[in-house]
């Protein structure tokens, strides 16, 4: 007789479990047969003893299983990137209708913000009429038309990752490495890619601030998902600054929408979005070598298809036909914006990110709560970044808020997040490691 109680013994005492009782549980933990006190005591087996990577692929697999897996009969791959997450990561903006103009086909399922980093999408809910979860025809026949739709996970897609998470929430189990890599994927492959590219932060305003972690995730992913059978490759990339020079929802929209249009606010936003767009495309066998993919990238984006592509999807999804010629017209505005001046002149010399993206929690952009109600228009534009010089002519950033008490902490807040400097300094190597 099967019993739960004897998996999380053998998983406590370090044994390695066989595929049929990892499938059993993931399917217990889907169907609520297993009660939270049994999947809690899982995850914190697996926190504390780890898994093997075999283990890893089969529980990854079985996440994905628990419920439906998307299957596509398209003339073109089946590409998806995901990131870990920081502030200013707008990258999936730019990337998807990139890559879906350079004749990839992506159906990016997207998450909402966590702590201090930005979700996308909430970003994209500041896009009037937007549909964040359509049906699962409707997200076939966009993609199939448009080449790119990017969405959220329907209750249909990893089930069980749904109800884990939740435990491991509130369980202190977050942090198992094993864990992360099933929630990540389990997702990614439901929706039935063919290629996936990850972008695993590190630095101050990412979850895995240090080097030594960020790799370490970034091998997991890539080892389950190619095992898998998934092509994958992760990029370890810098997020000791902003990406963007915007950080909040509608606000680092209108700076997607604007990189889409040729204007490059950021040029290591845009460097980001190149790196792993490449990497994309050598996967999916679309080009032979980097130096193709980059002119194949260049094309799409100053012919204005990538763009094209983008403004497509929007009203393919509800949203406006006109956002991209007029996103001042339905992105919505705070209504109390002004500049932030450094309290003396200097060069940006380090930013604590962390607390930028804490400082958009707190003026309403990011939830404290899980069911907390967002304000999609506040936040920063127009931030300074290191090696900027700043004074006199240059503030800080702008701040966006709903009231002058909360604009003013947000200023304060920014201000104590900025390190100046009489000398410029060369901004950190954005591109860190390549992992395949």
């Amino acid at each position: 007789m099967w019993m739960a109680q004897e998996v999380i013994r053998r998983k406590r005492d370090s044994q390695v479990l066989g595929e049929a009782d990892i499938r059993r549980f993931v399917a217990g933990i889907a169907d609520a047969s297993l009660s939270d006190a049994q999947v809690a005591a899982f995850a914190m087996a697996v926190l504390l003893k780890g898994m093997t990577l075999a283990e890893r692929i089969v529980f990854t697999a079985a996440m994905r299983d628990s419920g439906e897996v998307l299957h596509w009969a398209l003339p073109g791959p089946v590409v998806d990137k995901h990131s870990t997450g920081g502030v200013g990561d707008c990258v999936s903006l730019v990337l998807a209708p990139l890559l879906a103009a350079c004749g990839c086909y992506v159906p990016m399922i997207s998450g909402r913000g966590l702590g201090h980093t930005g979700g996308t999408l909430d970003k994209l809910e500041s896009i009037p009429g937007y549909d964040c979860y359509p049906s699962t025809q409707r997200l076939r026949e966009v993609v199939q038309e448009v080449g790119c739709a990017i969405v959220g996970a329907t209750a249909s897609l990893a089930p069980a990752d749904k109800r884990l998470y939740a435990i491991r929430d509130v369980t202190a189990t977050v942090e198992s490495v094993d864990l992360i890599t099933a929630s990540i994927l389990a997702k990614k492959l439901a929706a039935g890619l063919q290629v996936l590219v990850m972008d695993v932060k590190t630095g101050n305003g990412a979850f895995m601030e240090s080097a030594s972690a960020a790799r370490e995730l970034a091998q997991s992913i890539v080892e389950v998902a190619n095992g898998a059978e998934v092509r994958t490759c992760a990029l370890v990339t810098d997020m000791g600054q902003p990406l963007a020079r915007s950080a909040g929802n509608a606000l680092e929209v209108a700076e997607a929408v604007a990189l889409l249009k040729g204007q490059v606010r950021s040029e290591r936003l845009w460097q980001v979005v190149l790196a792993v767009a490449e990497q994309a495309l050598l996967l999916a066998g679309l080009a032979p070598d980097l130096a193709a993919a980059r002119a194949q990238l260049l094309h799409a984006w100053r012919s204005g298809e990538a763009l094209q592509r983008f403004a497509r999807m929007v009203v393919a999804l509800g949203g406006p036909a006109d956002l991209c010629q007029r996103p001042q017209h339905y992105l919505p505005e705070a209504p109390i914006r002004f500049a932030v001046w450094a309290q003396a002149s200097g060069h940006v010399t380090a930013i604590d990110t962390r607390n930028v993206g804490l400082a958009v929690v707190a003026l309403g952009g990011g939830r404290q709560q899980p069911d907390d109600a967002l304000d999609l228009a506040v936040g920063f534009s127009d931030l300074a970044l290191p090696g900027d010089a700043v004074g006199e002519q240059r503030p800080l950033g702008w701040v966006h808020a709903a009231t002058q008490a909360r604009a003013e902490e947000a200023a304060n807040a920014l201000r104590a997040a900025y390190r100046l400097g009489p000398e410029p300094v060369v901004p950190e190597v954005l591109i860190h490691e390549h992992i395949h």
